[in-house]
């Protein structure tokens, strides 16, 4: 098959993709990028890490040598292009995802991309209509979005409950979402964008509705907060059926990596998030305590959930499915926080601009 022909909307030979391995690569081969290599070569099935690609090409051979059979692609859209390359694994920085999505859905291979999808809505919507157009002509999607807390048991579990009415009608929700500390360039647009971003998948997913509007206040900042942000922050999000959504967002507690939901709905409620670890009652002069094991980091805390994610992924991309959320949600996801970071300069409560699948604004 000619590039012309990948180009045009052919779908690539996967046939015989379900009876071997799927091929992948890996572009950017940081902290996450390298966590899924070992992921994919050492805890899913189904699949083979063929080549890597990063910007450091010392930390790509690096990594590829851990890999055997791996190789090393110095330029990434030549690596989507290889014909040794069924699908792609996207955990490059951010400002490249749209090119390389992009390119994946040029060629039709399957691609999961770490959040965000791209850095804005409006190249975010570019790559649905270009999945759209895609999909129109093959019957196929392509594009998973790494927005992992929906493969999370906790949060599986929960999901479940809502859907099978245990709760009644949800009304509110309450989250939680802190870290121990955060780099010296962290500011506060970045906790809405990098933090509360999954909160905001989080509300769609459990209750299964759009966010229309986006309200942020600033509590005093702790003493720990990067010099001139505000630290923590409280976001209310109004959902389009009516629900509300309350998220603190502190990203310097210097405790650990604590992410907590909690669902009211007419009928009962149901927390997650309490027992990340071992949790210990005890008694003592001051009365009795209870106490329980903190996560130092999300890998650790999720790490379970990115196991379940890449080999659902695998799985569908052999396929030739999507099996979680995809460009859609990635697009979503970026309205809300553009939204959010609109409401956090300006103080007052921000409607989300968010486009129909059919291109009309609602």
């Amino acid at each position: 098959m000619t590039t012309a022909e990948t180009r045009a909307g052919a779908l690539p030979d996967l046939a015989d993709v379900p009876a071997r391995e799927l091929r992948v690569a890996v572009l950017g081969v940081g902290m996450m990028g390298a966590d899924h290599v070992a992921r994919l070569y050492s805890r899913i099935s189904g699949a083979q890490v063929v080549a890597v690609s990063d910007a450091f090409t010392e930390k790509a051979e690096q990594v590829a040598a851990t890999v055997p059979g791996c190789r090393v692609i110095g330029d990434p859209l030549a690596a989507i292009a290889d014909d040794d390359v069924d699908a792609v694994l996207i955990a490059t920085p951010g400002q490249f995802h749209e090119e390389q999505v992009l390119a994946c859905i040029e060629r039709g291979k399957p691609v999961l991309c770490e959040k965000p999808l791209t850095m804005e809505a409006a190249s975010s919507l570019a790559l649905v209509r270009a999945e759209d157009e895609y999909t129109a002509r093959t019957g196929r999607r392509l594009v998973q979005v790494g927005f992992m807390r929906r493969f999370d048991p906790e949060y599986a579990e929960l999901k479940a409950l809502i859907d099978a009415g245990g709760l009644g009608e949800p009304l509110v929700a309450h989250c939680a979402h802190r870290n121990a500390a955060v780099p010296p360039h962290f500011t506060s647009e970045m906790m809405v964008n990098d933090s509360v971003v999954h909160e905001v998948d989080v509300a769609r997913f459990l209750l299964d509705e759009e966010i229309a509007a986006v309200t942020v206040l600033r509590p005093r900042a702790t003493r720990r907060a990067v010099e001139g942000q505000s630290d923590p922050l409280l976001v209310l999000f109004e959902t389009t059926g009516g629900r509300m959504v309350d998220v603190e967002c502190f990203v310097s507690t210097g405790v650990g990596y604590e992410v907590r939901t909690e669902v009211v709905g007419e009928d009962g409620s149901a927390m997650i998030g309490l027992d990340a670890g071992l949790v210990r009652t005890s008694g003592g002069q001051a009365g009795a305590t209870r106490s329980t094991g903190i996560a130092p980091d999300f890998r650790q805390r999720f790490g379970r959930a990115y196991d379940i994610e890449l080999q659902r992924w695998v799985d569908a991309a052999r396929r030739g499915e999507v099996d979680g959320p995809g460009a859609w949600d990635g697009y979503a996801a970026q309205a809300v926080c553009a939204a959010g970071v609109e409401a956090l300069r300006s103080g007052r409560r921000t409607e989300v601009r968010l486009e129909a699948r059919g291109g009309t604004q609602s």
